[in-house]
């Protein structure tokens, strides 16, 4: 509704300053500048012989080109529009006749009223002239309404793929949630007969990361420092779970200017798959997470250990495919690096995305 509205507001506002240029031709003559004063009777005989075409283009533009030719009844349009600029003439010409009738009835014998009458008339055309330049103005008032509607209808379409674009990335983002805190949940129960008073802690720190999701994951993009804190808190939970056996590392650069930022719920899938995949109750394992972040990019590197007597296999699960397409949504094809690398012991996923400042 706003872009219709804006739209029309230029529309309209263009007819008035062209309306306005040509009814001001007159006054603004040359030959009427060079003398002292501006005659009045010579405006009012030029703006009598705009007249008709005025009328003509307020009825074709309010009603025959919205009614009619943009919705593509162009039979009808024709026809109307032909009807309407006959009927307009004709009735000028019906009008003209009849004042001249009277004149010559009551002032036989004055025939320079009867002339200066005659140079006043609505228009010194011929009849196939008026309806010729009828035409064409009306043709240049469709004209404008089709490129305007045609900006119209180009916007209406960046808007609704933005809106398909959000909603898109809105689903696939919360795909991930129920996901993400089903295996938290679960590992807050596991918990619960190990250590009660470290069951607690982890409920508090879940509290927190689900404030993250409820209230800062629903916007476009997130700061890369809150974003960090959200995988420290997540990784932190995952630490009670797990002996010192597992090495769990994470690094990443101290002091990062706030105005980085990244879409959120992204660097969460690749942990969670290393956690899932990467970790054995009877062998060492490691999980190692590094960002980066330049004036360029933000890199961030996840390795995990690989089990194979295990019988563990990483798959292409449901998270992962959703940050493919996520990250397509957002970047295209060509302006991110996402690299699985797949080796007998590690398994490692790089991810290079634009920094963006907020």
């Amino acid at each position: 509704m706003k872009i219709r509205g804006k739209q029309a507001i230029g529309e309209n506002l263009l007819y008035v300053m062209v309306w306005s240029a040509i009814i001001l031709v007159p006054v603004l003559n040359s030959q009427m500048m060079a003398e002292m004063h501006i005659k009045l009777e010579n405006v009012l005989i030029a703006w009598r012989q705009i007249a008709p075409y005025l009328i003509i283009f307020v009825i074709h533009n309010s009603i025959l080109a919205p009614r009619l030719m943009l919705r593509r009844k162009y039979g009808k349009y024709v026809l109307c529009n032909l009807a309407l600029i006959i009927l307009v003439f004709w009735s000028v010409q019906i009008y003209e006749e009849h004042i001249a009738d009277h004149l010559i009835s009551s002032i036989p014998d004055e025939p320079e009223r009867l002339d200066a009458y005659r140079k006043a008339s609505f228009s010194n055309l011929e009849m196939y002239w008026n309806v010729v330049l009828g035409f064409f103005m009306t043709g240049a008032n469709t004209g404008i309404k089709l490129i305007y509607q045609s900006m119209r209808d180009e916007q209406q379409m960046e808007v609704l793929k933005r809106q398909n674009l959000q909603a898109e990335m809105d689903y696939l983002k919360y795909q991930i949630n129920p996901h993400f805190f089903m295996n938290t949940l679960n590992n807050i129960h596991a918990l619960i007969d190990i250590d009660a008073e470290s069951a607690k802690n982890a409920v508090i720190e879940l509290s927190k990361m689900m404030r993250y999701v409820l209230y800062d994951s629903g916007s476009e993009r997130i700061s890369l420092n809150r974003d960090i804190q959200f995988l420290k808190n997540y990784i932190e939970l995952m630490r009670i779970r797990y002996t010192d056996a597992v090495d769990i590392r994470m690094e990443y650069p101290q002091n990062l200017p706030e105005t980085v930022s990244i879409p959120p719920l992204l660097l969460i899938v690749f942990v969670e798959n290393a956690f899932k995949h990467g970790v054995s109750y009877n062998r060492p394992s490691f999980i190692h997470l590094k960002i980066d972040c330049s004036e360029e990019a933000v890199c961030s590197v996840i390795s995990n250990s690989r089990h194979h007597a295990d019988g563990i296999r990483h798959e292409a699960g449901i998270g992962l495919e959703n940050v493919r397409k996520r990250l397509s949504l957002i970047y295209g094809e060509d302006n991110y690096t996402l690299e699985i690398v797949e080796k007998p012991e590690t398994y490692t996923v790089k991810l290079i995305i634009p920094t963006v400042h907020a």
